[in-house]
């Protein structure tokens, strides 16, 4: 098996628009999956027992079971109960709901870690709850969160190839078929390998950089 860079030059533009869509996939599904996280780690505080322990098991449940197998039931599922979502719309959907049961609990470790006594002088100050949210408990909580919430999202980025079992064509999708219709697998596929290198290891030093500077603020 030789390389060719005639193969490489053919393939690689193709690899780039599934590059795009790789990342685009993955900044989405982030933002559902930090917005949904936040919602969820706040409703699992909640004083309504009933509602906390809802909302706990209805995570674990997510949390427990395959993305893939989620991505399955957004996609070929819903359409027999009359809802219909396009390959990508699924798929970050898909993405952004897993990964929520997992920011959650970064969320809720990092709200967990303030002092009681900040919630304390909240009420002295007679803060409303989305007062003391937003202006005493949101402001201490999120910095130390940041590193982990950056590894989720590169765990993320490398779970997108899932993507292509519900026809996103990301990245791998993209080599795949082109591999599948030319009977040429060795040139895509390292291409895809090193692609994704190219984005994860700048990613993660990134990440590195961030815990080692909140861990010092700390």
């Amino acid at each position: 098996m030789n390389w060719s860079w005639t193969v490489a030059a053919d393939v690689f533009p193709l690899l780039l628009g599934g590059l795009v869509v790789t990342v685009e996939a993955t900044i989405m599904g982030a933002a559902v999956a930090y917005v949904l996280g936040l919602f969820l780690a706040i409703m699992k505080r909640s004083q309504n027992r009933p509602l906390a322990l809802t909302v706990y098991w209805m995570s674990e449940f997510i949390r427990r079971t395959p993305l893939l197998v989620q991505l399955y039931f957004l996609f070929y599922v819903l359409p027999d109960l009359g809802l219909f979502l396009s390959p990508l719309a699924a798929g970050v959907i898909g993405l952004g709901l897993h990964f929520s049961t997992y920011t959650s609990e970064v969320f809720r470790a990092g709200i967990d870690n303030v002092p009681t006594g900040q919630w304390e002088a909240s009420r002295s100050l007679n803060y409303n709850p989305w007062q003391t949210w937003r202006y005493v408990i949101l402001p201490q909580a999120i910095p130390p969160m940041i590193p982990p919430l950056a590894n989720y999202l590169i765990t993320m980025f490398k779970e997108t190839p899932l993507l292509a079992a519900i026809t996103v064509i990301e990245l791998f999708n993209a080599a795949n078929i082109y591999s599948n219709s030319y009977y040429k697998y060795l040139e895509p596929m390292t291409l895809v390998g090193l692609l994704f290198l190219l984005v994860s290891i700048p990613a993660a030093y990134l990440a590195m950089r961030l815990e080692k500077k909140y861990t010092i603020r700390r």
